[in-house]
């Protein structure tokens, strides 16, 4: 009985995943005609809006579906669990944040709590919890970046150490495994060791006016660059007060841009997931290229004392030695050096073992597997030797980081394009899923 169900749900989700493909090309193609009146205008929105929500009523019934396939799986063997575990602690070791995970275990809990909850910097603050990397917030990738960009500016040790280790992990994880990694050191920390095989993947939720806020108005609210606190703290000349301008025209430029990398639909394919991220570091990597003048042009008017009370900004978010973010940068860049077998390695054997490639698919697979280890190393080349004392400083790191994280997604890409192509529709639905197939 359960075997026959297991088979008509595998049957329905391809016909499912074969659907959603012809939809998202038919909004791909709606999205990118420019029809001149507003008469055509009203009718193109009208039919995208239109196929938007069959394509999201097709999304959450195949998630639906799947969920229902989990729970119909056998339970695993003894064996077959010792050996999850053993796959999920060694998937734990070869990350980039893997030197953070047990380096303070309350620390890493907070942080824990402040992703989870997906709380934005400032909320995170309120609660007392240092801010962390959060991947998602609906259908938003790095739904904080302009926050997190120019707040981490000013005060690195109000975010969790690993942050940038965890970006790595979560930006080359959500290309396989989707928003809720299997095996994430971050995500598996209060619970290390445990099979993580059948286990849901949280869905990714956020509210309209979430949304709203993040897209329409990154500048305002809890995103809003901290220049009162600078003023306050440098008193600004007014030649100074000049350039301070200059920066918050700059900043309200650079929010701009972000409006423009939301999206409102669900990116439910690994190529589609890849190309949304790819679009939010573009922006964020405009946005710092926008700034970067402006700051450096302030920065270098104030004088010893006003740059020594801007370098001071910040909350005070739990107790750190002075050496902390030095002994922390070494942390990241030792884990640099270490091998990234579950950035790799382990996605593309599950994908092997859960698709099942064959002929040019093999193929085309080995090349997704190379372009992967390439992309990897750009991350590893773009790992800190120290974290900048100054603000300046700061901002030009992150802006290396970036231009590492987009050259790695222009390397994976046209890989996982081919490969993607070559799936048949039961193979897509496995590959879009994998996070369900996680055990060894």
């Amino acid at each position: 009985m359960q075997e026959r169900q297991r088979n008509t749900l595998s049957r329905q989700n391809a016909d499912r995943q074969s659907r959603i493909d012809r939809l998202q090309q038919r909004v791909q193609q709606l999205q990118s005609q420019k029809p001149e009146g507003l008469r055509a205008q009203r009718a193109q929105e009208r039919s995208l809006q239109a196929q938007n929500r069959l394509l999201e009523r097709e999304q959450r019934l195949l998630r639906t579906d799947q969920a229902r396939l989990d729970r119909l799986g056998p339970p695993p063997s003894a064996e077959r669990s010792a050996a999850a575990a053993a796959a999920a602690q060694a998937a734990a070791r070869g990350r980039f944040a893997a030197q953070f995970r047990g380096t303070d275990a309350l620390q890493a809990r907070t942080a824990l709590t402040a992703r989870e909850n997906r709380w934005a910097p400032r909320h995170a603050w309120r609660r007392g919890h240092r801010a962390a990397f959060v991947a998602w917030l609906g259908p938003v990738f790095w739904p904080y970046a302009y926050s997190d960009i120019f707040e981490y500016t000013f005060w690195p040790t109000a975010y969790d150490p690993g942050y940038w280790a965890y970006a790595y992990d979560d930006f080359v994880d959500t290309v396989f495994w989707g928003a809720d990694s299997p095996y994430s050191a971050y995500a598996r920390y209060s619970d290390p060791g445990v099979a993580t095989s059948g286990r849901r993947a949280r869905e990714p939720g956020a509210s309209p006016q979430a949304l709203r806020q993040l897209c329409g108005d990154p500048d305002k609210g809890i995103t809003a660059w901290p220049l009162a606190s600078i003023t306050r703290a440098v008193r600004p000349t007014q030649e100074q007060r000049a350039l301070l301008d200059d920066l918050k025209t700059a900043a309200a430029k650079a929010a701009d841009v972000f409006k423009q990398s939301c999206d409102d639909n669900y990116a439910m394919t690994p190529p589609g997931r890849l190309r949304a991220m790819t679009s939010r570091i573009g922006a964020t990597l405009q946005a710092v290229r926008i700034v970067r003048p402006a700051l450096d042009k302030f920065y270098s008017s104030l004088n010893d004392e006003q740059q020594a009370h801007f370098n001071a900004l910040g909350p005070e978010i739990g107790k750190r030695s002075p050496s902390q973010p030095e002994q922390d940068a070494k942390a990241q860049a030792e884990s640099c050096d270490d091998p990234k077998s579950s950035l790799t390695q382990l996605p593309i054997e599950r994908i092997d073992a859960v698709v099942r490639p064959a002929g040019e698919q093999k193929e085309m697979l080995d090349r997704l597997g190379a372009a992967t280890k390439d992309a990897v190393k750009e991350l590893q080349a773009a790992c800190p030797d120290d974290v900048p004392l100054t603000p300046v400083g700061r901002l030009e790191a992150m802006e290396k980081r970036l231009e590492a994280m987009l050259l790695a997604a222009t390397l994976v890409q046209p890989a996982l394009d081919k490969f993607y192509a070559t799936l048949g529709s039961e193979q897509k639905a496995r590959f879009n899923t994998l996070q369900q197939y996680a055990g060894p």
